[in-house]
């Protein structure tokens, strides 16, 4: 019963209202803490990163750190996310990020094979259509790029290893790993080349 009652509640983000949730220091101590989990996209300093979904930009400041001759796109639905994310990449000193807003489902608004690595922390499952969601990242990423999913409990729209596999695996990308606890998913792809 509660599987489907979570599989037809229409599924939308995060209001920006609530960003603080999402800032909270207790989930960044216990539940989420960004250093671990970006670790997982091995950055080397010099790619370019889309990070769809950023919110307040929870993420976005490590990722930044790592990327001292790279460059950093943050993609919301949100412009009002983006507003509260963009003071503290400033702050924070970095310059090598930019802005960009929009639906997801109906497609990016970037270049083929613009970018290194993708990054979703708990935003697929918020998208209204999932597979043009991953064509479109399957199109902007270079053939061996890294697309890596972050899903935690307890987001009501958390997608399943499984599900994320099957999505991911029918638009031009490998599955790599998955390092799974009961309270998270990081979930690795790999951007096959064109046939």
């Amino acid at each position: 019963m509660w599987k489907t009652w979570f599989e037809e509640f229409p599924h939308f983000p995060l209001p920006h209202q609530l960003a603080f949730l999402i800032d909270n220091p207790i989930r960044r101590r216990l539940l989420a803490d960004p250093v671990r989990i970006i670790d997982s996209l091995a950055l080397t300093g010099s790619e370019r990163v889309l990070e769809l979904g950023p919110g307040s930009g929870f993420f976005s400041l490590e990722i930044a750190r790592r990327l001292p001759d790279g460059q950093l796109t943050l993609f919301d639905i949100q412009p009002e996310m983006l507003d509260k994310a963009r003071p503290k990449l400033d702050r924070a000193g970095y310059r090598n990020v930019s802005f960009h807003s929009g639906d997801a489902s109906r497609g990016l608004p970037f270049p083929d094979s613009s970018f290194d690595v993708a990054y979703l922390a708990a935003v697929l499952g918020e998208v209204s259509d999932r597979p043009a969601c991953i064509g479109s990242l399957a199109r902007v990423l270079k053939p061996g790029g890294l697309l890596v999913f972050f899903e935690q409990f307890p987001d009501p729209d958390r997608m399943s290893v499984q599900k994320l596999r099957e999505l991911a695996e029918a638009d031009r990308f490998g599955f790599l790993d998955a390092d799974s606890t009961w309270w998270r998913d990081i979930v690795r792809f790999r951007r096959l080349p064109d046939p």
